[in-house]
């Protein structure tokens, strides 16, 4: 006979749905998450069970951890030996646990995260503490079930005489939970139980009087005390663990950071690393060297400093740019009464007090009844002692032990485990003194009773049996705090001052876009001659600046690129600087069209940004200040085919004079253009001819002499009067600024505002350049066209004007 096929035809959905249920189930309840009562994962009871169950505890030698791990997977955790060794070490670093569950001889792992050895090199055993979370549980004080092959039977929480999820803390990820909770003193932990015990309903804001907070085992500064009281009062909540740091002086005028404390969870080589990774970025360049001085006596690490750096300002970067403070977020969730829960202290005490009343109770029964079955069997024993003569003839008289306890039972009513105890007795028991320690065994046997029945029978006696265990426990392994608590959150304040050290430079950048910072050194070595720069090329901007300022670099494109000084390459006079390009990604038609330094962005200052369709913007200058700037970013949005031509720093008391290729002007004051933020496109500035295009503008500050120069693409120049352009409205057609021709007219090419004792360059479609001095260019009305200073027939149109950048002395002080 075949045998059919047999199959289920169900919806994948569903058959998923299940399994990932039943497995999310699972490892909620027996493998991420700890017990509320007992403050352990599964298999971290299984291990300290597994080692007291072979007795090895804290008073016997140390055993291989191997014999542990393989005794572990064979009766209990049939896991693999990995996660089992990892959980054990665990419990034996001193640095994760407050207290430690296992003592380890061998390397057992590091603060800087170094794996333990292998657990065949490893020794281990139960601490002292742990024997109190395991003490009693012979007596069954708590439920046990089979193992998983149903070979030995196993424990499903462990009696627990302190609170050892508040003390040790836990940390575990399972399917759509996930629990956080830090270690705590274990006198304050069981200070907040006793005061739970007298009085049940002692608020959140009263256990806080005796149990201050978290107290990490690495020490540290906690701040945030309001953090704390809501974790307490709804599971969550937030502090800040901040290291331990002293600022010491050193001999010519130095200092150092000593940090011996750290926070919590944080790897000491990757957090030394990220330190001196500041140093070799330069984004810090106050430190002189970072040093890790621990040893077997404690954790330092040294941060030396440079000459007169303020070492406070430098260790507030660091608090905020590395882990030496972190934010520590509470998410205490625990298995309790089989689910995962949200704990609140109340619950979470109020779980561990409801635990420990049934251990005492179940304790108490099991001693009530070997009490009850001893002075049974010392009543019998009394008893077969006063008629001793008639027992040993009857025990004489029987064929063997079974038929000698029928007879004495059948004969003197001694029940069954009396006459056991009878017939076991030895002959030297049967003395006159024996039956002395019998009547003072039946006494301590008797008071014994009662106070076990009290103890069953009046709940404020159970209370108070647990209240003395419970302040033995201190006494015996009470330590002090710590971590200490602030009760605020200390606002981190960094100035530019701590992170760089201030010095006077020299920055420029050329027409095409090369960039580079010089020292006053270099500078003057060269007597400001010989720059390097392409034959091609021509200087856009030159200053001295303070490295703690910046530049902004606005491109033809409508981008700007920011730029701390300090992070410019510092490279000679004589020598090229660097492209742009090579700071962030520039299109290839993108050029560098202006230059301004910003020593302050909170001052109320505005970019101006001209396009050569005609539109105008106005943004403050504080949302220029931005945090990530590795790429380009907008200044003014562009329709197609459209540039920037015109950027500039401004008040709001300035003019702004806008000129088109066409010849016609239009001035108006800044107020006329609205406040923008740097994505947008502005407002139309001034009202364009069909083909029409704006060829530069010019911002007037009041007070400020000077004239406007003007250079056509014929090679005339003329210099006018500002007074030649009354103000008016944006968005007009403006006035014309050149005599209109009836044939060949001039065509505006560029125009610059002047003073005297400037210089411009004219450069022509040939690639010819004329140098011109402005000063002996007389000043014409607005319907001249100038006088003719290029021969454009020969040397081709002129494109371009631009100043000339006069040779600049430079001191330490200008």
């Amino acid at each position: 006979m075949t045998q059919t096929e047999r199959y289920q035809d169900l919806p994948l959905e569903e058959v998923i749905g299940d399994r990932f249920g039943r497995y999310s189930k699972y490892i909620i309840q027996d493998r991420a998450l700890p017990d509320a009562r007992d403050g352990l994962k599964p298999v971290q009871r299984r291990i300290l069970y597994a080692m007291f169950h072979e007795g090895n505890t804290n008073e016997k030698p140390f055993r291989k951890s191997a014999k542990t791990v393989g005794n572990v997977i064979g009766n209990y955790h049939p896991h693999g030996d990995s996660s089992v060794y990892e959980a054990m070490v665990r419990m034996s670093q001193d640095w994760k646990v407050r207290h430690m569950l296992i003592e380890m001889h061998g390397n057992n792992g590091s603060v800087d995260g170094d794996p333990p050895a292998a657990m065949r090199y490893t020794e281990a055993r139960l601490s002292a503490i742990s024997g109190e979370m395991l003490r009693d549980i012979q007596k069954q004080t708590v439920d046990l079930i089979q193992t998983f092959d149903d070979s030995e039977l196993e424990p499903t929480v462990l009696p627990a005489r302190f609170p050892n999820l508040l003390v040790n803390g836990a940390t575990g990820i399972s399917a759509g939970y996930a629990t956080d909770m830090p270690p705590h003193a274990l006198h304050e932990v069981l200070d907040a139980v006793l005061m739970r015990m007298a009085n049940p309903k002692a608020t959140v804001d009263e256990l806080m009087t005796v149990i201050k907070g978290p107290d990490f085992p690495t020490g540290g500064t906690i701040q945030g005390i309001e953090g704390i009281k809501k974790a307490y009062e709804t599971g969550k909540g937030k502090i800040v663990v901040r290291s331990k740091a002293v600022i010491e002086p050193l001999k010519g005028g130095k200092e150092q950071i000593v940090i011996t404390e750290i926070p919590f969870e944080v790897n000491k080589a990757v957090l030394i690393k990220k330190i001196d990774d500041q140093r070799l970025d330069k984004r810090l360049d106050g430190i002189a060297d970072v040093r890790d001085e621990s040893d077997r006596t404690g954790l330092r690490i040294v941060i030396e400093l440079k000459k007169e750096i303020d070492g406070r300002g430098i260790l507030q970067f660091l608090f905020k740019n590395t882990d030496l403070q972190i934010a520590y977020n509470f998410n205490m969730i625990a298995i309790h009464n089989r689910r995962p829960t949200m704990m609140t202290l109340p619950i979470l005490l109020d779980a561990y007090i409801g635990h420990q009343k049934d251990v005492v109770t179940r304790r108490s029964n099991f001693d009530l009844q070997k009490a009850k079955d001893r002075i049974h069997i010392v009543e019998g024993l009394m008893k077969a002692l006063s008629i001793l003569d008639e027992v040993i003839i009857t025990i004489r008289g029987s064929q063997d032990k079974r038929d000698a306890k029928n007879n004495l039972i059948s004969e003197f009513a001694f029940t069954e485990p009396q006459a056991e105890a009878i017939v076991s007795l030895q002959l030297y028991r049967l003395t006159n003194t024996d039956i002395t320690d019998l009547r003072n065994e039946e006494a301590e046997l008797q008071k014994t009773i009662k106070e076990l029945l009290a103890i069953l029978n009046n709940e404020s006696i159970l209370i108070k049996v647990i209240q003395e265990e419970m302040q033995a426990i201190r006494k015996q392994f009470a330590e002090p705090r710590r971590s200490i608590i602030e009760n605020e959150i200390e606002e981190i304040k960094i100035t530019l001052d701590v992170m760089i050290p201030s010095e006077e430079v020299i920055v420029t950048v050329t027409k095409d876009g090369y960039v580079k910072r010089t020292s006053t050194r270099s500078y003057n070595a060269s007597n400001g001659k010989d720059f390097a720069m392409k034959d091609s090329d021509y200087l856009l901007f030159e200053s001295m600046l303070n490295t703690q300022h910046h530049i902004l670099l606005f491109t033809s494109l409508g981008k700007y690129i920011y730029q701390p000084i300090h992070e410019l390459p510092e490279i000679r006079w004589k020598d090229l600087g660097q492209h742009v390009s090579s700071m962030v990604s520039l299109d290839a038609n993108e050029t560098i069209i202006k230059v301004i330094p910003i020593d302050n962005f909170d001052e109320d200052r505005f970019i101006l940004a001209v396009s050569k369709f005609g539109q105008i913007k106005r943004s403050t200058l504080a949302e220029y200040q931005v945090q990530r700037y590795s790429r380009a970013l907008n200044t003014m949005n562009l329709k197609k085919g459209d540039e920037v031509i015109h950027i500039d720093l401004v008040t709001q008391s300035d003019d702004v004079i806008i000129v088109t290729h066409s010849a016609y002007a239009v001035r108006f004051n800044m107020e006329e253009v609205t406040v923008t933020g740097v994505k947008t496109s502005g407002v139309k500035g001034i009202n364009l001819k069909e083909e029409d295009v704006v060829v530069n503008a010019t911002t007037i500050s009041v007070g400020v002499r000077g004239d406007l120069l003007l250079v056509t693409h014929r090679g005339a120049v003329k210099k006018m009067s500002l007074k030649e352009f009354e103000n008016g409205t944006r968005g007009k057609r403006g006035i014309g600024v050149l005599r209109e021709l009836k044939s060949n007219a001039h065509r505006v090419s560029g125009v610059l505002f002047v003073q005297d004792n400037d210089q411009v360059m004219i450069e022509t479609s040939k690639g010819v350049r004329e140098l011109v001095d402005t000063k002996p260019i007389r000043v014409t009305d607005r319907y001249s066209n100038g006088s003719f200073i290029v021969d454009t027939d020969k040397d081709g149109d002129v494109v371009r004007l631009w100043k000339v950048l006069k040779k600049k002395e430079y001191s330490k002080k200008s």
